[in-house]
């Protein structure tokens, strides 16, 4: 019989970098994610295959079942490593995963082109945290690492607050649902952000304080409690002024779009990726610019 799994991807809105030293984060949920459908088969072994949004077939391999997933065939040496090592601490986690000396073949389907930064990998994880039945925090810390912020995304279906301050996680459901929502848009840069290399870029060059986790905290708040959109674009200009003062990092908006009158917002790694675009002259101004991907608030948010 078959079963399926759907993780929500995420975009992060505030704290990016310092969500990963307990800055309070805000964090939506998006209406794109991905599926993991298993279906049992004859045999002893996992077939996996991926497609994309397009479902085109982008991956497939074939690994024993067991403590340690030994790969078998594969399409993609690398893609392929990756999986077996989530699979093999998923099984650790608990080793009643696939213990039953049963074959299966897992599909999994994204609904957003991976290229896009959305969580391709925190939904797979996620999916296969709850078809192995574990914690999926803890299967992304012994895998992938990171905040976590990605996978409570993945988890709900509201805007968030989160902070890793504690453990487990602090998540906070919030209404995120601005006055001015019309003038805000997710502007995809063309250009795939590598997280493992923006996280490393920032173990290396800061050292979160007290008062600069104080001070995300702050701003995260003023960002999802602005009433109009003057306060909203001060709040993320001020947010942008302060990630490129304490990372030594340029502004996007002053690489790209420095003669914009709205606001530009990083997401996430900079550099890549998503960028938040206010004003109600956004769609114009960057398909003149080439941009092609420019997705309305209400249709990017959960």
């Amino acid at each position: 019989m078959k079963t399926t799994f759907y993780s929500n991807g995420k975009l992060l809105l505030s704290s990016e970098y310092f969500v990963l030293d307990g800055a309070e984060a805000l964090a939506i949920p998006t209406s794109y994610g991905q599926k993991l459908e298993v279906n049992p088969i004859v045999g002893t072994i996992l077939n996996w295959k991926s497609f994309d949004h397009q479902n085109h077939l982008w991956f497939e391999g074939n690994f024993d079942i067991g403590d340690s997933f030994q790969i078998r065939s594969s399409s993609n040496k690398k893609i392929a490593q990756t999986l077996q090592s989530i699979l093999t601490e998923a099984k650790s986690l608990n080793p009643f995963f696939l213990s039953e000396n049963k074959g299966f073949e897992a599909q999994s389907h994204m609904d957003f082109p991976r290229e896009w930064g959305l969580g391709s990998s925190s939904t797979l994880i996620n999916n296969v945290a709850q078809w192995a039945q574990v914690d999926a925090f803890e299967l992304l810390q012994n895998s992938f690492g990171g905040s976590g912020y990605d996978i409570a995304c993945a988890q709900h279906n509201t805007p968030l607050v989160y902070s890793n301050k504690t453990s487990p996680p602090i998540v906070r459901k919030v209404e995120f649902n601005p006055a001015f929502k019309d003038a805000l848009f997710f502007l995809y840069l063309n250009k795939k952000q590598d997280s493992k290399e923006a996280i490393h870029h920032y173990k290396k060059t800061a050292v979160a304080t007290k008062e600069q986790i104080t001070a995300f905290d702050k701003l995260t708040q003023e960002i999802l409690n602005a009433t109009n959109l003057r306060d909203f674009e001060n709040a993320l200009n001020t947010h942008e002024n302060l990630i490129s003062e304490l990372l030594g990092l340029e502004k996007i908006k002053d690489r790209l779009f420095s003669d914009y009158e709205g606001a530009v917002k990083s997401l996430g790694g900079w550099g890549g990726d998503f960028v938040l675009a206010t004003g109600y002259q956004a769609v114009s101004y960057f398909r003149k610019k080439g941009y092609k991907v420019i997705i309305p608030f209400k249709e990017m948010i959960k």
